[in-house]
């Protein structure tokens, strides 16, 4: 896919965008910081997939990613509400091990990225546009089919189709082959809610434990005998 004019002026905005937020997401201190960060980088990815012609992906990402998980990671990170101190004030860089061992995984990842990326430049064509042609024999080709695109658009806004091939075909491999991957993150979800209320409710009834001096609970429990008699009487 060859992007001129706008497109790859946006395209640039987005994927710096997406870049810088990624970045900002891991060297955050504060967790929800982290996970608006997170949301800004999600938001710039759905950007990129609107401008490759996946309007659906970008959408299905805003509504699942951005606007449900997301959130539920956002209500888990408040209910928890780990305080600095629990956090500790050591540093990142003073954990020579888990610094190195994330930086040789991500460099091989990046290798990775790299080699696949290389290996498939010339296999994904624009329909119309043959191994032989120039960059613009090909955004010729590409400019076509998108014409052809959108009057298939203007059908389907006619009444004419519904719903888009793509749709279809992303939403049938979705729950046909991909119904127990699905299954599992949403019980996944689910743990880290029950998870999430059980820590909070943990944490507050040992502080209220640790605040209720053994002092006064002696006091109390003898101003209780003391007025048992009397209720006695």
């Amino acid at each position: 896919m060859v992007l001129s004019g706008w497109e790859a002026i946006f395209f640039w905005v987005f994927a710096l965008a997406a870049l810088v937020a990624g970045l900002l997401t891991i060297m955050a201190r504060n967790a929800v910081h982290s996970a608006l960060f997170l949301i800004s980088a999600l938001i710039s990815v759905a950007a990129l997939f609107i401008l490759l012609g996946a309007e659906f992906i970008a959408g299905v990402q805003i509504l699942v990613y951005v606007g449900g998980v997301m959130v539920l990671f956002l209500f888990v990170i408040m209910l928890v509400n780990v305080s600095a101190e629990e956090r500790g004030s050591e540093e990142l860089f003073n954990r020579p091990r888990q610094v190195g061992a994330s930086v040789v995984v991500a460099a091989l990842l990046g290798i990775s990225l790299v080699s696949v990326i290389s290996r498939s430049a010339g296999q994904f064509q624009p329909p119309g546009a043959g191994p032989g042609q120039s960059l613009e024999e090909r955004a010729a080709a590409q400019d076509e089919s998108r014409r052809e695109q959108q009057t298939d658009l203007r059908r389907a806004a006619t009444g004419t189709s519904k719903i888009s091939r793509d749709t279809q075909l992303v939403g049938a491999s979705l729950y046909r082959y991909g119904g127990l991957p699905f299954e599992i993150a949403s019980v996944l979800l689910l743990v880290a809610i029950v998870g999430s209320v059980l820590l909070a409710r943990t944490a507050k009834q040992e502080a209220a434990a640790d605040d209720f001096d053994p002092e006064s609970r002696g006091e109390l429990s003898g101003a209780e005998n003391a007025e048992g008699p009397e209720r006695r009487v």
